[in-house]
């Protein structure tokens, strides 16, 4: 968690150091140095900025090593999205799981197979939790070889954002984003032809890499995922 976000967050929400501070449980002259950067922001601090703030759970920490699950269990996955608010499972939500998103997105996106129901919630993750660190997620994707299928999921994001005629305060932030995030994969996308978390027969493949679209040509993945499959994206 950034200083300048504690900073920023704290005047929104009209407080002075000394106020915040004692909300947190620590001493002014300690906020002040986290706000400076002078000490690093701790999981369990980041935590209690996030509820006193009302942050965004894209802006908690990330661990430096990770290791995307296998093998999910789809109805265990669909319960981590409805805790972040997806309203495709919103019928599952029982309160909010220590998940980041940006950990569930790669969680996701490292499957063999899954249903199409789940796949669907992932460029809406990358809209809605834009905020999230970008510099942690592209690291994570290239290590474990995502970066094509993050960097397709990124393109589905942009595309529908820019076709909707929803409004969004924050649309042209998260398309500035979503481009920066597209660009900075396209440098290191793998040349080896991918599926997109669905198991085919040979001839089934045969006919994606001839009707697929032109961004899942890009990213050299075998799929016929378009933007218009897309039910709760903006």
């Amino acid at each position: 968690m950034r200083a300048d976000t504690l900073r920023t967050a704290r005047k929104k929400r009209g407080w002075t150091e000394a106020q915040a501070a004692s909300r947190v449980g620590v001493s002014q002259s300690y906020l002040a140095m986290l706000e400076r950067g002078r000490r690093p922001v701790t999981t369990r601090l980041a935590r209690q900025f996030r509820r006193l703030y009302r942050l965004s759970w894209a802006l908690l920490p990330l661990p430096e090593a990770f290791s995307p699950a296998q093998n999910l269990d789809p109805q265990n996955f669909a319960r981590q999205l409805a805790s972040l608010d997806y309203p495709g499972f919103a019928y599952l939500a029982t309160g909010r799981s220590e998940a980041h998103p940006a950990q569930v997105l790669l969680d996701g996106l490292a499957q063999e197979q899954m249903e199409a129901r789940l796949v669907e919630a992932f460029p809406w993750i990358l809209q809605e939790y834009w905020e999230m660190d970008m510099v942690w997620l592209i690291r994570q994707a290239k290590v474990h070889d995502l970066q094509n299928r993050l960097g397709f999921v990124a393109t589905l994001a942009r595309l529908t954002l820019e076709s909707s005629s929803t409004v969004q305060p924050a649309r042209e932030a998260v398309l500035k984003v979503l481009k920066k995030l597209e660009s900075n994969l396209a440098g290191s996308r793998l040349a080896k032809e991918d599926t997109f978390m669905k198991r085919a027969s040979e001839a089934e493949l045969e006919w994606l890499r001839e009707s697929r679209s032109q961004e899942a040509r890009f990213w050299n993945l075998l799929t016929d995922w378009r933007p218009e499959h897309l039910s709760y994206v903006s």
